[in-house]
């Protein structure tokens, strides 16, 4: 009996409840997605989500962007940042009263960013806008965690034929679009021209004998070796430290290699061009003529300055070089002992630049590109008002600054100023003008007081027609170009290669063994081994040099 007057006692007590208002009988309603379609006319698309956004009480809207790279390549990052003034000027002459505030993040190592990233996407921690390797589109966009742009970039079809259409396949996986190309480069062999005269080896034509196939890693070789038995250098060669990606690879393709079977969609480890390769560091290293612990020097306080002080013959590098070696204290001045960035003149007296060369005779020249993407986070916009209904906006205002991040003067202003090379044509021709660069130079750029303070110096050590001469001079060289394999397990081969040059580099492994490290490490992964397809053995009388 007491257990009915209870149930009965709830029964009012509930009944009464609803009635007054307090509880609602009805089922809770899901909140009604706000949407808008992109039309191709830029002004009138930023309008129409800014009176969304506004109507549906939003006036500020914050966005973060990650970044990484070299010191001179910052617009990565303020790119974005001056997308959104861009942006915001818009909402402004249209009385919309809505603001985009952009938080940067810009560190040094991209491929610590982009595990910074994987750990943290899922967790609704890592940035709105994500700008990294395109190599590691397979990864996220498999997992989820980067935006399918395609559908977006159809309406702006006409905007985007200006850019150059292999970068763009780049910033694809499996046919969808996943951003949009922020920059691209070359990786030149260079040549300091002192040492070269010291040592008697004659730089006349030899950019024409390289693309020809005459000049071979072998003759990098011999005259590496001279330079250092002369006297003329401490080293014969530089190059990079850590992962083996991109740089190093260029020797498998220099040795007529492939990394990737696009038929199989599978990673391919060319055992015969692999073994090439690591045999020439392994010669280079047991000689003497290329540091045995490379692999571990420090950027601005040994790989760098051993260049730009002239203790090498060759570097193998990137064409951001040029420019960060005009705006790091690299160089010690032996007037006065006192550490500073090389002048445009110094570097274009002291540097030659060429391909990289063919491994051997009968192959070909090469350099590798590693075009970054601006990507944006699935979730972007996740930290702002109604995101549930809201993100179909967010999502397609996100798409607006990338795309705006990308207008010509942005990209020109980031290659004059980084050394990388321009992803549209626009933007390739401002570099060309004298009157554009001439501004760039004076800062009388239309451009956001706040990003044009963060650049200025950078501006001022670099906007030079020496260094536009450097950009257009190299151009020629993406003809000649690689990309990395676009495949999810990519990085993880990557890492092992650079394992693989460590060991023989320090003579812990002679060549054939550190291959059937490799083999055995790929075979003992079985992610790795359904990935990776070995190819070839490991040739028999092949020698070097």
């Amino acid at each position: 009996m007491r257990g009915y007057v209870a149930v009965l006692l709830v029964g009012i007590l509930v009944f009464g409840a609803i009635a007054s208002g307090c509880i609602s009988s009805e089922k809770p309603t899901t909140p009604e997605k706000v949407e808008v379609s992109l039309t191709g006319d830029f002004v009138k698309d930023v309008v129409n989500i800014g009176k969304a956004l506004e109507s549906n009480g939003v006036n500020e809207v914050k966005f973060t962007v990650w970044g990484a790279g070299d010191p001179n390549s910052v617009m990565r990052v303020y790119g974005i940042v001056e997308a959104a003034e861009r942006i915001n000027k818009v909402f402004n002459e249209n009385n919309i009263n809505v603001k985009i505030v952009v938080d940067t993040n810009y560190v040094a190592s991209f491929q610590q960013l982009f595990q910074d990233y994987l750990s943290k996407q899922p967790i609704g921690q890592a940035g709105d806008f994500f700008v990294n390797s395109y190599a590691f589109i397979p990864t996220l966009a498999k997992e989820g965690y980067i935006l399918d742009v395609t559908e977006y970039a159809k309406a702006y079809e006409k905007e985007l034929s200006d850019f150059y259409t292999p970068l763009m396949e780049a910033s694809k996986w499996k046919g969808k679009l996943y951003g949009l190309p922020q920059d691209t480069e070359a990786r030149p062999l260079y040549i300091r021209k002192d040492v070269a005269k010291c040592s008697g080896f004659d730089l006349t034509k030899l950019e024409e004998k390289v693309k020809n196939g005459e000049f071979t890693w072998s003759d990098v070789y011999a005259k590496a070796k001279a330079a250092k038995e002369k006297g003329c250098s401490e080293w014969g060669l530089i190059h990079r430290k850590g992962s083996a990606h991109p740089d190093l690879i260029q020797f498998i393709f220099a040795f007529g290699g492939t990394l990737y079977d696009e038929n199989e969609d599978k990673l391919v480890l060319d055992v015969p061009a692999v073994y090439k390769w690591l045999y020439v560091e392994w010669k280079f290293a047991r000689d003497g003529i290329l540091p045995e612990d490379i692999m571990s020097w420090d950027w601005a306080k040994q790989i760098h300055p051993a260049i730009v002080s002239g203790n090498t013959l060759f570097d193998i590098g990137g064409t951001w070089y040029w420019a960060e070696w005009q705006t790091k204290d690299y160089y010690v001045d032996p007037k006065t002992n006192e550490p500073r960035g090389l002048k445009p003149e110094e570097v274009d007296a002291w540097f030659y630049y060429t391909l990289f060369p063919a491994g051997e005779k009968g192959q070909k020249p090469v350099t590798l590109s590693q075009p970054f993407v601006w990507m944006i986070n699935s979730k972007a916009g996740a930290q702002n008002p109604k995101y549930d209904e809201l993100k179909d906006i967010y999502q397609k205002l996100a798409f607006l600054m990338i795309l705006k991040a990308s207008d010509a003067d942005i990209n020109a202003i980031h290659s004059v100023i980084s050394s990388h090379l321009p992803v549209r044509k626009a933007a390739e021709d401002l570099i060309k003008d004298e009157k554009w660069l001439n501004d760039l130079k004076n800062l009388n750029i239309d451009i956001s007081s706040g990003v044009k303070a963060e650049i200025a110096d950078i501006v001022k050590a670099t906007v030079h027609p020496i260094n536009a001469k450097f950009l257009a001079d190299v151009s020629y060289m993406l003809e000649y170009t690689h990309l990395a394999p676009s495949h999810p397990k990519y990085p993880a081969l990557a890492d092992l290669f650079k394992d693989a040059v460590d060991k023989v580099l320090r003579g812990e492994m002679k060549p054939e063994e550190a291959v059937q490290f490799l083999i055995d490490r790929i075979k003992a992964d079985p992610e790795l081994s359904a990935s990776v397809k070995i190819v070839g053995e490991v040739p028999k009388d092949w020698q070097f040099p």
